[in-house]
């Protein structure tokens, strides 16, 4: 909120209460110095400055509108006819220049106001010579000077207004555009949830659901003549199930996933290849290739995630028999390698994405890759398998540990 706009508007009711005080008090002066004074003109000296009372009262109840500029323009020239008639008859009327002045100024366009001014100002030099018989410049002085002043009184507070104006107007631009900026900033939080979740219930609960699925099919073709290799598929299922629940409760939390707690992530890619294999009809196989390196939390989450995505893929579409997956440190580079001898695909033209039918794996890898700067490569072929790389870059070691973007 800007306050710089009620002041000024406060100013200027001020001060215009301020000039009608000021006219009315010099035309009260002209009138009473006219009946101390005496003379032959007392009486259409005390009827004009009462006239130029009425005519100056009637312009703040002048009607607005479209056509106020003419109308005020009309007034004022009304006013100045009436005060020369008041000037030729007492030289005290000389000192309503000083406010005609500002009235000129504030009402007429910058040039035509000045016009205006210096023609006042002449006006009442005149005037004023003539009332005295003769002209002497120190009487030039007292009108000039209050021109002068006017002149730059007017012409700076009219140039603080129109600074005034634009800094109110860069306020509230620069409020609009904070606002906007914030509501697109909760916009952009909102889909960044809203992607991470999508991540998260595709990489863990979808997965899982779908093993589940595939164990208790398996159950089905097992019953009712191999009762003890349907129990084994129950318990499998079930355990399934209660992994899942505890990855959702923590992807909610966003917490780290319940396999990477206490162990590395060599480990925790280990025991999914194990899980895998026990759950599936596909054997997988780990391996380190290097001496592991400590990771932020966030590559450990990623990698791992993508793991799981490309083993599920490989056990619901690759028909594969086996699946090597292979932890590897190349220079600055952390890389996780998945295998497969399945019947592959053409890269080119991926899976369409569907609801029911899936498809929104190889873009979740690689929107979690991407998002710390990594690379996902995809190299397969109809009946010769398919090798996906995902590559990320090691941190540095003065950089700090990056929050796990869960």
């Amino acid at each position: 909120m800007n306050s710089a706009a009620p002041t000024l508007t406060l100013t200027i009711r001020a001060l215009t209460w301020c000039l009608h005080l000021l006219i009315a008090g010099l035309l009260a002066l002209t009138a009473a110095r006219a009946v101390a004074g005496g003379g032959p003109h007392v009486a259409p000296t005390v009827a004009t400055a009462a006239a130029l009372e009425l005519v100056y009262a009637a312009g703040p109840v002048l009607p607005r509108g479209r056509r106020s500029r003419w109308t005020a323009v009309l007034w004022l020239a009304a006013v100045g006819l009436v005060w020369l008639v008041l000037l030729t008859l007492s030289a005290d009327a000389v000192w309503l220049a000083f406010p005609l002045y500002f009235l000129q100024l504030h009402l007429l366009p910058r040039g035509a106001g000045l016009a205006a001014v210096i023609a006042t100002a002449l006006a009442a030099i005149t005037a004023f010579a003539a009332h005295q018989g003769t002209f002497r410049p120190a009487a030039a002085i007292g009108p000039a000077l209050g021109a002068a002043v006017a002149v730059a009184v007017v012409w700076g507070y009219q140039a603080l207004y129109l600074e005034v104006e634009r800094r109110r107007r860069l306020i509230e631009e620069l409020t609009a555009t904070r606002t906007d900026l914030a509501a697109a900033q909760h916009t952009a939080g909102m889909l960044a949830e809203r992607e991470r979740l999508a991540r998260e219930i595709h990489d863990t609960l979808a997965q899982g659901l779908s093993s589940i699925q595939l164990l208790l099919r398996a159950t089905e073709r097992a019953l009712p003549d191999r009762p003890d290799t349907a129990a084994r598929y129950v318990g499998q299922a079930r355990q399934a199930a209660v992994d899942n629940l505890a990855e959702a409760r923590r992807f909610v939390a966003a917490l780290a996933p319940p396999v990477l707690e206490g162990t590395t992530l060599a480990g925790a890619l280990e025991r999914l290849c194990a899980t895998t294999s026990t759950r599936n009809p596909l054997t997988a196989r780990f391996h380190l290739a290097d001496d592991p390196v400590p990771l932020p939390t966030a590559h450990e989450v990623a990698l791992l995630r993508v793991t799981q995505s490309a083993l599920a893929n490989v056990v619901q579409h690759a028909h594969a028999v086996t699946a090597e997956v292979t932890l590897g440190y190349v220079g600055d580079h952390v890389t996780v390698d998945v295998v497969d001898d399945g019947v592959g695909f053409d890269p080119d033209r991926p899976p369409v994405p569907h609801p029911e039918g899936g498809g929104f794996g190889l873009a979740a890898m690689r929107a979690r890759v991407r998002a710390l700067d990594g690379t996902l490569t995809v190299e397969s072929a109809p009946g010769h398998g398919t090798v996906l790389t995902a590559r990320l870059p090691l941190p540095r070691a003065d950089a700090p540990e990056a929050e796990a973007s869960l």
